[in-house]
């Protein structure tokens, strides 16, 4: 389990890998990253999210769910594919820094849900801890655990949500050729740009 600390030393890392990518000048007050803790140099699983502020509208989210880097590597190249690869929007221009927070989840190596019955599967998954991967009829999907709550969704949307965003029909994860894991995060961010970094909570809610 990271520390706030490291969490928020994630986060400085990403933003400042960003300033570097994109050519900006570093934000107002902002200081270099310190040396980073041990965990750093761990392979784990990151996302690097980003969000207009105030209203917190997705600008870009992409990042590594399995743990093939170490998370210094992991955080700074999925910052600046967040800002530059994410297809969903737009090139993230070095104008808009001061305008975007930053968040960073640090996930847990995915497991495979083990039940058989659809009905089972909907009960191993818990909203406000689990994201989801679904992969099947060659292709995948994932959603991280804050998605749920953000949507205020059951374990059952999510996994229909987790489906729709591999290309497949919403009950997709009821066939047994598809194969559905869960992880968790831990997720810290920005409450404003560059400013103070806080360990996220999501609240739970049953199936």
């Amino acid at each position: 389990m990271l520390s706030v600390e490291e969490g928020a030393q994630a986060v400085r890392l990403a933003r400042r890998s960003l300033e570097r990518a994109l050519a900006a000048a570093p934000t107002s007050g902002s200081r270099p990253v310190e040396t980073l803790a041990p965990v750093f140099r761990e392979s784990r699983g990151a996302f690097v999210t980003l969000r207009g502020h105030p209203g917190g509208e997705l600008r870009g989210c992409i990042g590594f769910p399995l743990p093939v880097l170490p998370l210094e590597r992991a955080v700074a190249e999925a910052a600046v594919s967040a800002a530059t690869d994410d297809p969903r929007f737009a090139h993230v221009r070095a104008s808009e820094l001061d305008a975007l927070t930053v968040e960073v989840s640090v996930l847990t190596v995915p497991r495979p849900l083990v039940a058989a019955r659809p009905e089972d599967r909907v009960r191993e998954v818990q909203v406000g801890r689990d994201g989801l991967i679904v992969d099947g009829f060659g292709t995948s999907g994932l959603l991280l655990p804050q998605v749920a709550p953000e949507q205020g969704w059951t374990a059952e949307e999510l996994l229909d949500g987790t489906c729709e965003k591999a290309g497949l029909p919403p009950r997709a994860w009821r066939d047994p050729r598809v194969k559905v894991r869960r992880f968790e995060a831990e997720v810290f961010s920005e409450r404003s740009p560059d400013g103070p970094v806080e360990r996220a909570t999501f609240a739970s809610s049953a199936a």
